[in-house]
């Protein structure tokens, strides 16, 4: 614990990542009042129509116009004069005649200039209308949320890996080592954890070994892995800068580079890498826990996760229901000696969160 706390404040290189929030895009007007929120997500709430039509379904004025604002309305007036036919059939109420009669009434009349004139197209009216612009806004909204997704993953996690494959991945294990205890934590999609716990390596920081320790060292903690889609590293180690802590770098960047090697070895089976790593202040940013450049104790949140798993419906994590109070006692009776068992669960979680979108801020 005391090296891990120490150390943490010393990785200077960390300490040039930041951390951006996803972003919340909110673009509702005050306007309306009769707006229903059906999940919360960054995507706009979708507005519905709450004025009285005539018998024509059309509406007088500007009234189409007053339920979005003026980016909303420049978003979607963009899409209704630059879209194709075909290109407007994949929002909802445009397939068939619609959106032919939409490209139709551009070419006759010019650009749209505002929301209303998407009134004079045939077949639209004013709630039609009104449907039409909020499939239009949540689409592009979509496509920066998936770009934000991306920049996401770019920056947190390393090596670079592409969407499509992580559509495959069932489970990962998330590992942490510090000078004396590896640790992971083996969760699914749910996610639910399948297996955490920590080993001892006491032979790694007695003096300094040559590597065929280490080899033998850490394939005998590998053996005791349960097998995954991916493996994610802990990217942690002190400063080059300072000579004094040289022996620890030289341990870390030893012990990071065995783990590497044989973890691939060990369980790739189609040619492609399984070994990921995510800086340790990274993941301390996501979850709150950095006090300047000095990443605190995450074992407050980890107690918090195990609480929830067992009030709440849909907890943040689920843990297995006979094992709960075993990992509540070890918390309370090791509160000094597993630090690297709270930082594989909250890693593993905030992988999870950040590869998946399935964190708090995606459910409905």
């Amino acid at each position: 614990m005391a090296w891990r706390s120490n150390l943490a404040c010393l990785i200077k290189a960390r300490g040039r990542w930041s951390w951006f929030p996803i972003p919340e895009h909110s673009f509702l007007p005050p306007v309306l009042n009769n707006i229903r929120c059906q999940r919360k997500s960054t995507a706009p709430e979708k507005i519905v129509a709450s004025v009285v039509s005539g018998t024509n379904g059309k509406e007088p004025g500007d009234a189409l116009d007053k339920l979005f604002s003026p980016e909303q309305q420049a978003s979607v007036l963009h899409v209704l004069n630059t879209a194709s036919d075909k290109e407007l059939e994949a929002f909802r109420l445009l397939r068939g005649r619609k959106s032919v009669n939409i490209v139709e009434h551009r070419k006759k009349f010019g650009p749209f200039q505002s929301l209303e004139s998407l009134i004079d197209v045939p077949f639209i009216q004013y709630k039609t209308a009104v449907q039409v612009c909020n499939s239009i806004l949540c689409s592009e909204n979509g496509r920066k949320e998936k770009s934000q997704e991306k920049w996401l993953l770019r920056k947190f996690i390393k090596p670079a890996i592409e969407r499509e494959r992580l559509k495959e991945v069932n489970s990962i294990v998330s590992i942490v080592f510090g000078t004396r205890r590896i640790a992971w934590a083996h969760l699914d999609q749910k996610p639910a954890v399948l297996d955490w716990q920590q080993t001892e390596c006491w032979k790694l920081t007695n003096r300094i070994y040559p590597s065929c320790i280490y080899l033998e060292e850490i394939s005998s903690v590998i053996s005791k892995m349960p097998k995954a889609d991916l493996y994610i590293l802990e990217k942690s180690g002190p400063s080059i800068q300072n000579t004094s802590l040289f022996p620890i770098l030289l341990h870390f960047l030893i012990t990071e580079a065995m783990l590497y090697a044989l973890l691939n070895n060990t369980f790739a089976t189609d040619g492609q890498h399984r070994v990921l790593s995510m800086n340790r202040n990274a993941v301390g940013k996501y979850f709150g826990l950095m006090i300047g450049d000095t990443r605190t104790s995450g074992r407050q949140l980890v107690k918090q996760l195990l609480s929830e798993s067992v009030l709440k419906k849909e907890p943040r994590v689920f843990f297995p229901q006979e094992r709960v109070v075993h990992y509540r006692q070890k918390i309370l009776k090791d509160t000094h000696h597993i630090e690297e068992l709270y930082d594989s669960l909250l890693q593993a979680v905030a992988f999870h969160e950040l590869a998946f979108g399935r964190g708090p801020e995606h459910r409905c």
